[in-house]
């Protein structure tokens, strides 16, 4: 199957379906690479990856498949500059960066023909990276689980207003909220070109993470994820012991340091790598409550694609 957009076109891709870079589920060879070759489009997530990792991990992606995939680089990470190094020599199909301005990378990888994608939360960000001359734009909207934006706006909302002032001039993938096919058919009729697909892909034998972290997302429902850390890099995260703490402080007003001391403390790792689900950071987006068997990846992709087909064919038709 085929569905042909904006996206599928600049990316080279079948489907417009993009799994999110997720950091730990997504920093392994086994999920993008299931991804890529059912016709999506894999993200390697680099952000905890020592180098050896990475590199190990793209070589492994490129040998298991000539289709394209793409790394997702949080430009602030420590040794940003030697990953960028390595994503250049290795000569990516295409880099999603996050969390900095893209003058850092997009020179250096427009030369070589790498796709770059941008990821903003606003319109005004979305504006600047465009004319920075960005290839696509992947808008993250407040049901997102890791980072989302800190005004929370919806994926509903926000991704019509990026449409509306980026004027169809360049690609747009919504990312926040989306599990299924009926969710894929939403993100292409608020304007985008694909969706970003996140908490769905956790459940998958692929993802990296630990079966306790697995079972939390298919036990949490839509209500279940808490917003914590604000002013500290605040994550969407399903509710736990670590959020409990964090929002009793977030109530009595307790300073930032405070805050910050228990923030810190909990990790993305505990949970995802050690199992450790009450005391670690639980990242997943509301879309959680939508998610409610592990499946393996490709199976994911193709019924995302069949369940979009369905939705399509079930819309009402105009009369008069």
């Amino acid at each position: 199957m085929r569905i042909e957009t904006d996206v599928t076109r600049l990316l080279g891709i079948d489907l417009p379906i993009l799994q999110a870079g997720m950091s730990w589920a997504s920093s392994c060879t086994a999920l993008p690479l299931a991804v890529s070759r059912a016709g999506g489009l894999g993200v390697l997530a680099a952000g905890p990856m020592y180098i050896d990792a990475l590199e190990q991990c793209i070589d492994e992606i490129k040998a298991g498949t000539d289709k394209p995939f793409a790394v997702n680089m949080p430009l602030y990470r420590k040794g940003a500059e030697e990953v960028l190094d390595l994503l250049e020599a290795k000569r990516i199909p295409a880099i999603i960066a996050s969390q900095g301005g893209p003058k850092k990378y997009l020179d250096r990888f427009k030369a070589i023909g790498t796709k770059c994608i941008h990821v903003v939360a606003g319109e005004e960000h979305a504006v600047k990276a465009m004319n920075a001359g960005v290839d696509g734009l992947v808008v993250v909207g407040g049901e997102a689980g890791g980072h989302p934006p800190p005004s929370l706006v919806s994926t509903l909302v926000l991704v019509r207003a990026v449409s509306k002032v980026t004027g169809g001039r360049i690609p747009l993938i919504a990312s926040g909220g989306f599990a299924d096919g009926r969710g894929l058919l939403a993100a292409l009729s608020l304007g985008a070109g694909a969706a970003n697909f996140g908490t769905r892909f956790m459940a998958t034998p692929e993802a990296n993470v630990s079966d306790g972290y697995k079972q939390a997302v298919l036990n949490a429902g839509v209500s279940d994820t808490r917003t914590v850390g604000n002013g500290l890099g605040m994550i969407r995260a399903i509710g736990n012991r670590f959020t409990e703490r964090m929002l009793e402080l977030e109530g009595q007003g307790a300073d930032i340091e405070s805050r910050k001391d228990v923030f810190m403390a909990a990790t993305l790792k505990m949970a995802a790598f050690d199992g450790d689900v009450e005391e670690g950071k639980l990242e997943a987006g509301q879309s959680t409550g939508l998610v409610d068997r592990v499946m393996p990846a490709a199976e994911v992709v193709e019924e995302i694609a069949s369940d979009y087909v369905r939705a399509l064919q079930e819309l009402p038709s105009a009369v008069g």
